[in-house]
């Protein structure tokens, strides 16, 4: 999964649309989430480094990844590959 090219986020979580002109805020865990994605890592990197970071469990770590990447999606803020 790819956060659309056109899609600005700021350093403090401040993310905007320019699709749709939406723009949201998210906590240091999203903004975490949304480099990584960014930077190109996968899934299963990312929730890794969440539980490392954050010193998540795996499940935990799993369950945050997967709602934040539904939201990503619902919100039209991903490029659709592989989910």
């Amino acid at each position: 999964m790819n956060i659309r090219k056109n899609i600005a986020i700021s350093e403090n979580g401040f993310i905007f649309n320019p699709l749709t002109g939406d723009s949201f805020s998210v906590n240091e865990t999203g903004l975490f989430i949304l480099q990584k994605l960014k930077e190109g890592e996968n899934k299963e990197t990312i929730m890794k480094t969440l539980q490392d970071e954050f010193e998540l469990d795996a499940n935990s770590a799993e369950i945050d990844l997967n709602d934040f990447l539904s939201m990503l999606k619902s919100y039209q803020l991903t490029e659709y590959e592989d989910a």
